[in-house]
């Protein structure tokens, strides 16, 4: 595939799935959800965001996409790849990342996904989970893509997401 190349006119969206291995209020979950504000707050401020999905409580752990009550979302949208790397693999975001096993089931298939959206456009979870659904059944393309997509990568290549 060739690499995806950040088009004229265009923010990179992004979206992570997986599935908890306890509800929200479990004492074992109490570490990653008493940390989940203070990684949104880093990412907002972060050079390059743009934007999130969130709830009324400040993140997307209460957004229902699907009907498996252990099905979390996250979503963002962010200037460019080169910021939203950054955030991942620079920040406290990092330590948490390195420490999914933790709180989330291993998944198998792609579970983070990233595209090229229009400067001003707000995804929908529908079209994210659509994207997502695009790089398993066919692969990463332009329209679906993860990681080793980007152009000079390499280094990252080894702690993906996906």
């Amino acid at each position: 595939m060739a690499r995806a190349r950040q088009p004229a006119g265009t923010h990179l969206a992004q979206l992570n799935v997986g599935r908890i291995r306890y509800p929200t209020e479990d004492p074992r979950m109490a570490e990653f959800m008493d940390a989940l504000d203070s990684i949104n707050a880093l990412a907002e401020r972060s050079p390059g965001f743009v934007w999130r999905l969130k709830s009324d409580s400040g993140n997307a752990t209460d957004i229902k996409v699907t009907s498996d009550p252990t099905f979390l979302v996250n979503m963002s949208v962010w200037k460019t790849a080169e910021e939203l790397q950054h955030f991942v693999w620079q920040t406290l975001h990092k330590r948490f990342y390195q420490r999914k096993a933790n709180w989330f089931e291993p998944m198998l298939g792609p579970h983070f996904v990233m595209w090229w959206i229009a400067v001003n456009h707000i995804p929908t979870p529908a079209q994210a989970l659509a994207r997502l659904a695009y790089l398993r059944d066919e692969g990463p393309s332009d329209y679906a893509f993860g990681w080793e997509s980007l152009p000079n990568q390499k280094p990252l290549l080894h702690q993906r997401c996906a």
